[in-house]
């Protein structure tokens, strides 16, 4: 066999083998995906997942399946994701808890936010607000630590259950202003809600979608957005920080995310498709009713950054907090 024919050979050879593997990346997908919400049907979060699953589909040329798996606050569902097949088939649309808090919430945890999952992109976050019932006096957040300092221990606040967003702001303002409330959980938002409606508790630190109506309404009084910018539903309500509590920074943030060890390729194509998605107006005037103030970094990289700095943030004001769930 001469040796220009042995050179034709390899190069046939080297492209039967190489072929395969190039078909499959510019390929994927090639059957419908699974999209886990770790918790039940008929929150804001699956109503997030819902509305950007449907148009995913036309970027992918694949069904993008909503699945609901609740409980243990987002972490079946997170597990389920950190434990199949690293494919890119199975994803997780996450929030704060399985993403950053329940690494210290729950001494037994399965999964590591940061070590099994691969970050595809953040979508937003849902910004809290500090509303307090008009039997309290405080007409602003500055006002408001004036009295929960000459009160210590008699403010109340209500929250969605021990170790939920509303509680741990709580938690963090306690520690950002040198102030003492008073923590009284309930199980779910609505139930907190209603308290605080009834003026059973003096205050929560809830979120804007749910707060909204019953400000406009007069029913509850708003004294500042817990995000570092203000709300987009509420632009003219100052922030915490704005208002002499420096660096006070708490929402609710959703991210997609994959088993760790999904081919990069995989997350490229993922991350590119859901840019798109959350570029079209429809899906975005959507996501502003929902509450949602969409990222404006949606690199993988940037959720990476922020799951870490959120994790950190979150195991001291967890620590501090003395909360711990089974």
């Amino acid at each position: 066999m001469s040796k220009a024919v042995r050179l034709v050979l390899a190069l046939l050879l080297t492209a039967t083998t190489v072929a395969p593997g190039l078909a499959s990346a510019q390929e994927f997908p090639t059957k419908p995906l699974n999209l886990i919400v770790p918790f039940p049907p008929g929150g804001p979060t699956d109503a997030m997942a819902r509305t950007i699953a449907l148009h995913l589909k036309d970027q992918l040329g694949q069904p993008v399946i909503v699945e609901n798996k609740g409980g243990a606050g987002g972490n079946i569902g997170a597990e389920a994701v950190a434990r199949a097949p690293a494919d890119g088939y199975t994803l997780l649309f996450g929030t704060s808890g399985p993403l950053a808090i329940n690494a210290s919430l729950y001494p037994k945890l399965t999964y590591h936010p940061l070590k099994d999952f691969a970050p595809i992109i953040q979508i937003g976050h849902l910004p809290n607000v500090i509303v307090v019932s008009p039997a309290v006096a405080a007409k602003n957040v500055t006002e408001l630590v004036a009295l929960a300092k000459a009160k210590p221990g008699q403010l109340t606040y209500a929250s969605s259950g021990n170790g939920a967003s509303s509680h741990l702001a709580g938690v963090l303002f306690e520690n950002s202003t040198g102030t003492q409330l008073v923590h009284v959980p309930y199980k779910g938002t609505g139930p907190a809600l209603n308290d605080l409606l009834g003026g059973q508790v003096s205050m929560s630190f809830t979120d804007v979608l749910t707060a909204l109506p019953h400000v406009r309404s007069g029913k509850l009084r708003a004294l500042g957005v817990t995000t570092r910018d203000r709300s987009q539903a509420m632009p003219d309500l100052p922030t915490v920080a704005e208002q002499g509590v420096s660096g006070f920074d708490v929402s609710v943030f959703f991210g997609v995310v994959a088993p760790a060890g999904t081919p990069e390729r995989v997350i490229a194509r993922l991350n590119k498709a859901l840019q798109v998605v959350l570029a079209r107006p429809d899906v975005r005037d959507t996501l502003a009713r929902q509450g949602l103030e969409i990222a404006q970094n949606q690199t993988p990289q940037q959720l990476a950054a922020f799951m870490k700095a959120e994790l950190e943030k979150w195991s001291a004001v967890v620590k501090q907090s003395g909360a711990q769930l089974d």
